[in-house]
């Protein structure tokens, strides 16, 4: 038995013989936008975070610093320890910790840089909190 069959005729898409390589043309065009999100998504992350672990660390050095027999170098200690538990220099790098106390108020402030996935910059980060200085009242 044999059988004749027509051939095959190529069916038109609607896009047409011109469309053909177009798929790789939108990507070559599109994937540097969608990594550049990316990056910049992990970016604004880092930074959130090292901004909180400096805010939390100079927030826990002020309480140490406001107890009514601290001082202000229990407030640097305190928030540099912070730091160090937090994660240290893989998430604020170059920190450096001041501590200010008078008789009404004790403030620490913790600056430094923020890890960066961006060669050649490195956001900076400047968190200070001021709390009242505990005194008993007679």
């Amino acid at each position: 038995m044999s059988s004749t069959r027509a051939p095959r005729q190529r069916r038109r898409t609607a896009a047409g013989p011109s469309e053909r390589g177009s798929a790789s043309i939108q990507m070559v065009l599109l994937l540097p936008v969608l990594f550049a999100v990316m990056f910049l998504g992990m970016q604004a992350a880092l930074f959130y975070h090292a901004r909180s672990v400096a805010i939390a660390a100079a927030q826990e050095g002020a309480r140490a610093s406001s107890v009514e027999d601290g001082s202000g170098g229990a407030g640097t200690a305190a928030a540099a320890s912070f730091v160090a538990a937090a994660g240290g220099d893989d998430v604020l790098k170059s920190t450096h910790v001041t501590s200010s106390r008078t008789t009404q108020v004790a403030t620490v402030t913790v600056t430094g840089t923020s890890l960066s996935v961006i060669p050649g910059w490195s956001p900076f980060v400047r968190q200070s909190a001021t709390v009242p200085v505990e005194r008993i009242t007679r």
